[in-house]
């Protein structure tokens, strides 16, 4: 188990687009009502609008795809409506309009409770594409593909979680490592291109969520080298503008790197990528290996454990920074 572990000292790149720009939205209508917005184009549905769901779902209506949205909070998928989305009153409803269903939530359970529990995947019309764009896991992956192939053999399964948090996904720049039958791929071609600045294929389901743990554990390590680096350098009396002033144009420090330092420059942690949710994958990736044979990830593991049950969960996962710093929390 991870708690064992006790660490000792010592395609194509797109230009951004903002959530105000892009051509106007068509009429806002409500699902079940009319015909396609887009002829010639597939129906999307989006299941899930939280901080990467809405930037997606956003993207795809203004590129011209007719989108379907449904949200457990019903508030935030009518915030949409003005952007010509279909709004559906349950997941059932928007499935069983959409030739492709997207599902973007938190966590396997989450993704279980929406595609089995409420009916998605029984709605879905045959011929239908799900594509899997949560951070799932292995186990859960190769579990909900299990599910289909048992229950809906005439519904293609694609593995295609997303690298990128609330601001790529809002500017439609997120990086989407996908997997599954070659035959969909065409088919959500206008829709990845829509959202993403690129997409990797790898291979068949499960392969894409392997890819994904292994981005996301580079990812954690970079932000903890620099949240160690700025608590290191404010307990050696250096301010974290002297840190950012010495660092910025270093070539040691990547572009995401200087973006973090940045914010944390301001003492702004707010949430691009929660703590919670980095976590989340962390437990992830060792839960898919041996994690004997990745001690540091445990040790790490550990020390984000400490700073969730202080309260910091919500933050960005930088907010290590702030926990390290004696007093803080």
């Amino acid at each position: 188990m991870i708690d064992q572990f006790r660490c000792t000292a010592a395609r194509r790149t797109a230009p951004p687009r903002s959530l105000d720009g892009g051509p106007p939205p068509p009429t806002a209508i409500r699902a079940g009502e009319g015909e396609s917005m887009t002829a010639g184009r597939e129906t999307v549905a989006f299941l899930g609008l939280g901080g990467m769901g809405r930037g997606m779902a956003t993207n795809a209506v203004r590129a011209g795809l007719p989108t379907v949205v449904w949200n457990r909070t019903p508030g935030v998928a009518e915030a949409l409506a003005d952007l010509g989305v279909r709004v559906a009153g349950s997941v059932a409803e928007a499935a069983a309009q959409a030739a492709i269903a997207v599902t973007m939530v938190s966590d396997a359970d989450a993704v279980s409770a929406v595609a089995l529990d409420q009916g998605m995947l029984a709605a879905l019309p045959p011929g239908a594409i799900w594509a899997q764009m949560s951070t799932i896991g292995l186990a859960g992956t190769e579990r909900l593909a299990a599910t289909v192939e048992r229950e809906r053999p005439d519904v293609v399964f694609l593995d295609a979680p997303v690298a990128g948090s609330r601001g790529p996904a809002q500017a439609g720049q997120l990086a989407i490592y996908a997997s599954g039958p070659t035959t969909a791929r065409e088919r959500v071609r206008p829709l990845f291109d829509a959202i993403g600045q690129r997409t990797i294929w790898v291979g068949p389901a499960g392969q894409g969520s392997r890819l994904k743990l292994a981005n996301n554990v580079l990812l954690a390590f970079l932000a903890e080298g620099v949240a160690e680096s700025v608590a290191l350098a404010r307990a050696l009396g250096i301010g974290t503008e002297t840190l950012l002033t010495a660092l910025v144009g270093n070539p040691i420090l990547p572009p995401w790197g200087e973006a973090k330092l940045h914010r944390m420059a301001r003492d702004d942690y707010s949430p691009e990528f929660p703590l919670a949710l980095a976590l989340k994958d962390i437990r992830l990736a060792l839960d898919a290996v041996d994690p004997a044979q990745f001690t540091v990830a445990g040790c790490l593991v550990a020390q984000w454990q400490r700073a969730l049950d202080r309260g910091f969960g919500d933050d960005d996962l930088t907010v290590i920074a702030r926990a390290m710093t004696p007093g803080s929390g």
